[in-house]
């Protein structure tokens, strides 16, 4: 096992977990929001396992994802408004919590829950089938288009695999407000997929010739 990246993934993965439990408890001003737990526990536990499976079979895959260094100028316009996005959209989830404001049934933080698992399923099979995916948008060395599996029926199932997990986050922390706010993840992944397109059609060779192939970039039959 390679200790340096271990380390650095176990670094991340609990950075992670402390902000988004401050995100979640620190407005709700309390401990006892159920639908906070439940976030966490699907979000980080799934997360902690792949983490494990990858350093072990993977590792370079692990270094990709854990790299989040964006080269391209549009892109770090992208994450940021992204990031931004996530701050009002925990911090509003766990204030409607707290003012009992807009808040959806339990009932709808399980469905959420069982979509949120669904797309994590979704999102570890993109990562099987493609081992060039990386959170940069980059063409790396030896890299080739993938053609089969989900990236037969769409160009970015990754991204279709992201925009269920975060639109159901807000149902499994059960607030409207929340969700509204996530809608706006669509506008953001279009922007991105146009960008990444632009770089992989000018720097791989045969993405050209994918995207006749394959039509629609992360909806079937729609977009």
């Amino acid at each position: 096992m390679n200790q340096e990246l271990f380390k650095q993934a176990l670094t991340k993965f609990f950075a992670g977990l402390i902000a988004v439990g401050l995100l979640l408890f620190l407005p709700a001003w309390t401990f006892r929001y159920p639908q906070g737990w439940l976030l966490i526990i699907i979000l980080f536990v799934p997360m902690f396992i792949a983490g494990l499976i990858m350093i072990r079979n993977n590792p370079e895959l692990l270094r990709k994802r854990l790299n989040a260094k964006e080269e391209e100028p549009e892109q770090r316009t992208v994450i940021l408004f992204s990031g931004i996005m996530f701050l009002a959209a925990f911090i509003s989830a766990a204030l409607s919590f707290r003012f009992k404001f807009l808040m959806l049934p339990w009932a709808v933080s399980v469905v959420g829950a069982v979509l949120f698992l669904s797309a994590y399923a979704l999102y570890a099979e993109v990562l099987r089938e493609n081992t060039f995916l990386s959170r940069t948008i980059e063409v790396q060395e030896d890299q080739k288009v993938i053609d089969t599996g989900l990236y037969g029926i769409v160009r970015h199932p990754m991204y279709m695999a992201t925009v269920l997990l975060f639109l159901s986050m807000p149902l499994v922390l059960g607030s409207v407000l929340s969700f509204v706010i996530m809608l706006f993840y669509i506008p953001i992944i279009v922007k991105r997929i146009q960008n990444e397109e632009e770089v992989l059609a000018e720097g791989l060779a045969g993405y050209a010739e994918y995207k006749d192939k394959v039509k629609y970039r992360m909806i079937p039959f729609i977009w």
